[in-house]
């Protein structure tokens, strides 16, 4: 049986200070793969996200900053799509609160539309606004929509993506208290769907949880430079219901999708 992806991207994520206040994170660190990777710059969310979406790189994708000014996402399908196209039984969901990851009217997006598939229900996407209405306000109806989809209909690859770690980060900085809180507060919902996922596996159906970050920030807030910090990311992957995946220990950013598509295989 082929396993169901679920890649959640958690913007701005320091994992020196995530692995202090966020347990459920250290737990599939702990007992899932775990590799470092180290972040192209410029280390804007934009191009990073991206490359990981789409295993490409910069030079590829045509995004070298937040404006996507330039782009060519239309030539280089997401993660999603490219799952679809290698077998069109497949079933995807994405949902984000950073309109150009998802939002067809706007700067992007990077997940494909893909209407016709939308219209036959094989492909949701959740699209919110949290650089209008706050993450921390967004980032909770992201979590409760794709708890409701991973419990309910059980896609078979997904993307799920908060930004509150890195909207803390910009206003505060990275070492304080709201930064911590912020990722306690993304950890929890981590916490949440991987129960969901875990009641989906009890009834034999293999899950590949995957958790990675767009950038690190600098103790004062910000990114966008080529600092380690900055381009400091991470992949970890938890078999659920299955065994943890057999990745090599170093790989590039946009070699990602590869190995996520090769577990649909």
């Amino acid at each position: 049986m082929k396993s169901k992806i679920l890649l959640i991207g958690i913007d701005g994520l320091n994992l020196d200070t995530a692995l202090e206040n966020a347990p459920t994170l250290v737990a599939l660190k702990e007992k899932g793969f775990f590799t470092p990777i180290t972040i192209e710059p410029p280390t804007w969310s934009g191009p990073s996200w991206s490359t990981l979406l789409t295993g490409t790189k910069h030079s590829q994708h045509g995004v070298i900053d937040n404006s996507f000014a330039g782009h060519k996402l239309l030539h280089h399908p997401d993660l999603l799509s490219q799952a679809f196209y290698q077998d069109q039984s497949t079933t995807t969901f994405a949902a984000a609160g950073w309109p150009p990851l998802v939002d067809p009217i706007g700067h992007g997006p990077v997940i494909h539309e893909r209407r016709e598939q939308a219209k036959a229900l094989r492909h949701r996407v959740l699209v919110r606004d949290g650089e209008t209405y706050g993450y921390t306000q967004v980032d909770a109806e992201i979590a409760a929509a794709a708890h409701y989809a991973i419990s309910q209909h059980g896609p078979d690859v997904s993307f799920v993506y908060f930004c509150g770690v890195d909207e803390a980060g910009h206003a505060f900085g990275s070492i304080g208290d709201e930064y911590k809180g912020a990722i306690a507060r993304i950890d929890a919902y981590l916490d949440n769907l991987l129960q969901a996922v875990h009641a989906r596996a009890s009834q034999e159906e293999p899950w590949l949880v995957v958790v990675t970050t767009d950038h690190g920030h600098i103790d004062e807030g910000g990114h966008g430079g080529d600092s380690a910090r900055e381009r400091a990311s991470f992949v970890v992957a938890n078999g659920v219901g299955r065994e943890n995946p057999q990745w090599p220990q170093a790989f590039e950013p946009h070699e990602l999708v590869s190995l996520l598509l090769a577990e649909r295989a």
